[in-house]
Order: structure tokens, then sequence, then C-alpha cells
């Protein structure tokens, strides 16, 4: 007979939420199942669901209001960009549900573009893409999309044989699979109406450079992580970038997010000057 204790492990490598049934299936009886929830091992979010109390909080608040993890919050889960990851979580609404729920939550109805599995708590990633675009501003969801494309979620081909929403064809449109982070997104759309050619992680000197404006002007976005070892390495590629004639503008997060007028002033400014030309 299998035990509560092998249950919490089968949980855990599912998610930590499962139908009721799925457990059955797998051998564990209701006996086992009541010792489970008894001792607090186990808790039961709703009528045929079990889940492991310590699961993804929204995983469990989507198997007991049976609705489906979408948009921020799932893309969130999935590691992709999103701009700002606070807020309330975001839901899909099954076309019967009243959308009533007890908790601060956004709501996303309509039909989706790839059916869900009735047991599913989590949207397949072209429906979230969908939502996102319907849900954020332009550059904010192209820089999700991005993200998706150059983690190998989608493709490009792929998603350009699904039928989408107006705000979803233009955020196709635009999105490419080379954006490493969103604020190479966001720097490469912000920039377009240079008339230069604008390009993410080009391979220059044995390394990847963020963007390359034209021919030799490049422009390197520290994040979080450019610390250590790291920040000596992107150091010395710096001085390399430099020998070999590229002139190197490196910027921080906050600056292209809190101080983009700046930012863009001195990218115009080196154009202003040519370094972006190969001499």
């Amino acid at each position: 007979m299998r035990k509560a204790e092998e249950l919490i492990e089968v949980l855990a490598r599912q998610g930590g939420v499962v139908r009721t049934q799925w457990v059955a299936e797998r051998g564990f009886s209701r006996r086992c199942v009541d010792e489970a929830l008894r001792r607090g091992l186990i808790i039961r979010p709703r009528r045929g669901w079990l889940a492991d109390p310590g699961a993804e909080r929204t995983l469990i608040a989507a198997a007991r209001f049976g609705v489906v993890l979408t948009c921020r919050t799932q893309a969130g889960l999935l590691g992709l960009w999103i701009h700002d990851p606070t807020g309330p979580p975001h839901f899909a609404v099954p076309p019967h549900s009243t959308g009533r729920i007890p908790i601060a939550a956004r709501l996303h109805w309509g039909r989706p573009v790839v059916s869900r599995d009735p047991d599913a708590l989590v949207d397949p990633i072209e429906n979230v893409l969908a939502h996102i675009a319907e849900c954020e501003p332009f550059e904010q969801a192209l820089a999700t999309w991005e993200s998706a494309l150059n983690k190998s979620l989608v493709s490009l081909d792929a998603l350009r044989n699904y039928s989408w929403k107006p705000a979803a064809r233009d955020v196709l449109a635009q999105a490419i699979p080379f954006a490493d982070a969103g604020l190479e997104t966001y720097l490469r759309q912000r920039l377009r109406w240079l008339r230069e050619p604008v390009r993410v992680q080009i391979w220059i000197a044995g390394h990847r450079v963020d963007t390359l404006i034209g021919d030799r002007l490049v422009v390197q976005i520290d994040g979080a992580h450019h610390v250590g070892a790291q920040r000596s390495d992107d150091i010395r590629h710096d001085a390399e970038l430099r020998l070999m004639g590229y002139h190197v503008i490196r910027l921080s997060y906050a600056q292209i997010m809190f101080d983009w007028p700046a930012v863009q002033d001195l990218i115009m400014r080196a154009v202003a000057q040519g370094l972006h030309r190969a001499r």
C-alpha cells in the first residue's frame, strides 16, 4: 500500500496540484489520501483536487476557483520577461463560469487561441501571449513575446500559423527571437526612428554584444548579474572591442527604465559624431 509521504513526493513532481482522480489512478487509496489530509500533509483546494500546501499559491487558487493561470502570472512562472512583476494574479475564466472569485485578480475572457485541457491549471503559451498582447502596452508585450521566442518556448514560424486578434498581430509583426532581455527589446524599439541598423545579440570578439548600432557603435546593458567575475569579463571585452575600432556605451537598468531621455540624447550624439560608422 502506498503511503502518505510518498503521495507528497508524487504531488511535488507534478507541480504540487493535481486531480484526485489522477492520484487514484496511480495507486493511492482513499484511506491514504484521507490520512495525508488529516495530518496536514496535503490540502483539498476544491472537490476533486489535491495540493501540496507549499505549492505555488496562484496554482492552488486556480484549482480552488476553477480558473486557469495566464497572461502576466503564467509568463512570470515560465521565467519570461515581465515589465513589472507586481500586481494581482491573472486568470483565464472558462466560458460558462460566473467569473466571480473572492480575491483581487485580473480575469481574462474570450475564446482561447489553443483549446485548454479541462484539467489544466495553466494556459498554453500561445494563449498566454495572446492575453499579454491585449493586456500590456505594446513595448512591454513585445518584450514578453521576444522573451518566449528567445527561450524557444515558441517559434515565429509556428506563431504565424495561428489566428490572432489585431493587438497580437501587431506584436508578432515586430517580434524577433534574438533579444536576451526585455531591455534589449526596449532599446531596439525606441531607436527604430534612427534609420540605422539596430541589431541585438551580435557576436563580436568571441562574445555577444547586447546591441550594435550601425557598424561600430556597441551598446551594452548591465543587469544585476554584472558583478564580480562577470564584471571583470565585461571590462576585458570592452577593451577588446575598442582595440578593434568599436565605440562602447554601457548602460544600466535604471538608465533605460527611468532616464530614457538622457540615454537617447547620449546615443543621438554618438551617432551625430559618426561613432557608429566604420572608419
